[in-house]
């Protein structure tokens, strides 16, 4: 894809991106759609792991790979071998950022740490994703988003009531933990800005996980026991969830008393259950919840989502109809949201669809300036541009087994 983008916040920032998997991925994904230069590293053979996983697309990327390394460069390097490493350190004495997700002590073995890079490049904010506190008794377990998902909690509040703990559909400490270290770096680099000096950022699951949990985990602790499971029904407010038209599900969400009264009396013809007491306030309808759900429920069945949804629109309640996956992703919201792009980098007989960034500035949603990489498609052009080599250079290394 032409890099046709306007001027973007993050302009002239390289990021060197070590990571690989998810959470690190996303972040150094992150950084690249507000327009910094993000040079991923990868082993010249398998490359990233996730190329690997799920739908394949091209030669050597996947659906799974696409979706978090959007607007990046892929260079082919061996880290294994001294003259990779040294071309490392030499890329990193080039770049505002480095992200890493190795195992613990893996880094640093490999002549890459911080306390290396720093020396090379002052100003430098390097970021550490992993598992565990790094400082802490657990810092050599490796962190997978499944297991966290279950030490933190998360599962235990997830699904429905007498059910046993559920995973959430997607990695989701994964992804947020990219998305706080992202949020993390642009401190640092604001920091850096003004004082000359980088920084270490480091980022963990665990700690993600337990974040996550939010007013769930707050109110647990207030309690000091587990919070009760309410599956897609919302712990304290009420009416507020999913529920069963004539014709399928329907996300309702009734935020006060006033639109409590509101839904009553316009969209369900039940001013009764306005007048009763028990209902008038959010304790109280919390105090009678099963009563209260059943007579809802008992209204919406025998209704359309087409009779329903104009009837809480004009109430001023938000509603929305439950799609499937598919259906939401091919919906004409999305395609007026602007959210896919399509390429054909990797198969010219037909587009591959890539999602684009979630932001907008300036009123413009930001581009995908480049499609998710073939794996080490521009180790000559970094390596020519940033480090000097010539094409006799890159040979002799490719021959040498390092690119």
């Amino acid at each position: 894809m032409p890099d046709t983008s306007p001027r973007l916040p993050l302009t002239g920032v390289r990021v060197l991106d070590l990571s690989r998997v998810l959470a690190g991925p996303m972040c150094g994904q992150a950084l690249a759609d507000l327009g910094a230069e993000v040079i991923k590293i990868e082993h010249p053979g398998r490359g990233d792991d996730t190329r690997d996983w799920g739908l394949r697309v091209g030669q050597n990327n996947s659906a799974y790979f696409n979706s978090a390394n959007r607007n990046k460069l892929s260079v082919g390097l061996d880290l294994q071998t001294p003259e990779g490493q040294r071309i490392a350190r030499e890329l990193a004495a080039k770049s505002d950022v480095v992200i890493q997700n190795f195992k613990y002590g893996g880094i640093e073995k490999l002549g890459l740490g911080y306390d290396v890079l720093r020396e090379l490049n002052p100003k430098l904010v390097y970021c550490s994703i992993s598992g565990y506190n790094r400082a802490g008794d657990e810092a050599a377990r490796p962190g997978y988003d499944l297991v966290v998902q279950g030490e933190s909690g998360l599962m235990a509040i997830n699904g429905d009531a007498g059910q046993g703990p559920l995973k959430f559909g997607l990695a989701v400490v994964d992804l947020t933990t990219g998305m706080f270290a992202a949020q993390s770096i642009l401190a640092a680099l604001f920091d850096a800005q003004r004082t000359g000096q980088g920084r270490h950022v480091e980022a963990a699951l665990f700690d993600t996980g337990v974040q996550m949990t939010a007013y769930y985990g707050m109110e647990s602790l207030l309690r000091g026991a587990d919070t009760p499971k309410y599956g897609n029904a919302h712990p304290s407010i009420i009416p507020y969830g999913v529920f069963e038209a004539a014709d399928g599900p329907l996300v309702i969400t009734v935020g006060n008393n006033a639109q409590f009264a509101r839904f009553c009396n316009e969209v369900i013809d039940r001013p009764d259950l306005a007048a009763d007491e028990r209902f008038k306030t959010n304790n109280g309808r919390s105090q009678h919840r099963e009563l209260l759900v059943e007579q809802i429920n008992a209204e919406l069945i025998r209704r359309q989502r087409s009779e329903l949804l104009p009837r809480l629109n004009a109430a001023g309640i938000p509603c929305g109809e439950v799609l499937g996956l598919l259906e939401a992703l091919q919906s004409e919201r999305a395609h007026k949201a602007g959210l896919f792009t399509n390429t054909s980098d990797y198969d010219a007989a037909r587009e591959v669809p890539v999602m684009t960034p979630p932001y907008r500035i300036d009123g413009e949603r930001l581009p995908v300036r480049r499609a998710p990489p073939e794996l080490a498609a521009d180790t000559r052009q970094v390596l020519a541009s940033l480090l000097g080599m010539t094409d006799a250079d890159i040979d002799q290394l490719k021959a040498d087994g390092v690119l």
